[in-house]
């Protein structure tokens, strides 16, 4: 689609142009935005002529849609005229390609004249990077506590009109502003439906964040593992997006919600798409496999020297019974009692100021780890075994499945105590039917082991190349219809 800058003559010739060949009305346009409620059609009464003009109120700042074009438009129509971009061939995929790009439309109705003027201007000052999802490769920007600002960056990776944002207000209390998100040419409509009928639902006083709104959310409130991603960056909600998943923003909240989830994609970074596809795949495995580690590394060490000695070694068990050999404690209690330690140590750091909090974490672990060994509360190979232990659980990118993972691990802690490798085996029994049980937005949690689809193993434990990553995650059931059309520019 082209453009031309010229002056007023030029701009009649374009106008009996488009008058000619045009056939596009505002109804038209008002149409293809339906269900997206930042879309904005504003008429103006000028001196001599109606004037509508279009736009995205999330990609546009007031001060700048006023003094670019309301404010032309009421005093010097003529400079208006003059600055914008008049197109020669007017289309509706063009004109809805412009206002995506964060660009306004001004339509007079006498003339029958589209012109486009760029007023592209989200909120940029408050958008920081994140600690919670951070990463060396890819873009470093995060999402705010603005709803307005968080749409703008999905927006701005997400140029298509088949991006829609349907806005409600939920807590009974605090009338907290929501926006649900969706493709609305690759969203599955049951899983839509399911997240609509949820927030419906919903009776609560008020919402500080959208964590909040995620428990009210869960299939199994009682579970420990989260049903649904949430996630600080723009570029992991616009992944899922294309996926044909939902995102929930919450004004006031920095996460944005993703639903459905499978147990795989907890364990996933946005950092493995930008990663070499070997690294992203090594990456992935240790953190995989690392949560399994870390609920069984210390109740193995109870199992085997409370019930199953004759496992290990001759030499392996005559170390491990001289380390202990002062400790009054039993195993369990040994185990029970450094986990609480470690468990307080981050607590108290987490909340203290943050260089203070790096000291008290650095120095209160050696030095309590140390003195607990001196005064033979504990054996020094245990101290091991939980620092590692503590280090493998936070290897997940969620903060919440690593959460989870401590608490399963005191599960089979005290399973341990009682019966031993076999306690365990019951432990992990119940794991696996509570994972396999679980669902996430009534759809199965431990996708792509149930229902099978081939295609995404490609992109569970293991990432293949990009290249060869093509077809969608199963468990987002996505449509198979084409985008809408978007005109090429020349």
């Amino acid at each position: 689609m082209g453009f031309s800058d010229g002056g007023m003559s030029n701009n009649n010739e374009v106008k009996s142009t488009q008058n000619d060949k045009v056939l596009i009305t505002i109804a038209a346009i008002k149409k293809e935005l339906a269900g997206i409620n930042d879309a904005v059609f504003k008429d103006i009464q000028t001196s001599d002529e109606l004037v509508t003009i279009i736009y995205f109120s999330s990609l546009i700042e007031k001060l700048t849609l006023h003094r670019t074009v309301i404010s032309p438009l009421l005093d010097e129509k003529e400079d208006l005229l003059k600055s914008a971009d008049v197109p020669e061939k007017v289309s509706l995929s063009g004109i809805l390609s412009s206002i995506t790009e964060g660009k306004t439309i001004v339509y007079f109705h006498e003339k029958n004249l589209f012109i486009t003027v760029h007023t592209y201007s989200p909120p940029m000052s408050s958008i920081i990077g994140t600690d919670t999802e951070s990463s060396v490769i890819g873009p470093q920007d995060a999402f705010t506590e603005s709803l307005q600002t968080n749409l703008s960056l999905i927006k701005r990776r997400l140029q298509n009109t088949g991006l829609k944002s349907e806005d409600y207000t939920i807590g009974t209390e605090t009338n907290t502003k929501i926006s649900v998100v969706y493709m609305d040419h690759i969203v599955n409509k049951e899983n839509l439906n399911k997240v609509l009928k949820k927030l419906a639902k919903i009776k609560h006083p008020g919402f500080n964040d959208i964590t909040v709104l995620k428990q009210l959310m869960d299939d199994n409130p009682l579970s420990p593992f989260p049903q649904y991603l949430s996630t600080v960056r723009p570029d992991a909600a616009v992944t899922y997006l294309l996926d044909g998943r939902v995102a929930i923003l919450m004004n006031n909240s920095q996460a944005v919600l993703i639903c459905p989830i499978s147990f795989f994609e907890l364990f996933t970074s946005p950092e493995d798409y930008y990663n070499r596809w070997t690294t992203a795949s090594l990456l992935r495995a240790l953190r995989f496999f690392g949560f399994f580690l870390t609920i069984i590394l210390t109740p193995t060490y109870i199992s085997v020297l409370s019930h199953h000695p004759e496992m290990l070694p001759f030499n392996v068990l005559l170390n491990l019974q001289e380390s202990r050999g002062k400790v009054p404690f039993p195993p369990v209690l040994e185990v029970l009692f450094m986990e609480l330690v470690i468990e307080i140590l981050r607590e108290a750091g987490t909340r203290m100021p943050t260089k203070i909090g790096q000291t008290i974490g650095i120095v209160g672990g050696i030095v309590i780890g140390t003195a607990a060994v001196e005064a033979s509360l504990v054996s020094n190979i245990l101290i091991v075994l939980v620092a590692i232990s503590a280090l493998l659980s936070f290897l997940s990118p969620n903060f919440v499945m690593s959460n989870a993972s401590r608490s399963v691990r005191y599960l089979f802690i005290v399973a341990a105590g009682m019966f031993g490798l076999y306690g365990q085996m019951i432990a992990f029994a119940w794991l696996f039917h509570h994972l396999l049980t679980l669902t996430s937005l009534g759809t199965p949690f431990m996708t792509p082991v149930i229902p099978r689809k081939w295609s995404d193993y490609l992109n569970s434990v293991l990432r293949v190349p990009t290249l060869y990553r093509r077809q969608k995650a199963g468990i987002s059931r996505a449509q198979s219809t084409k985008s809408p059309p978007v005109e090429k520019k020349e």
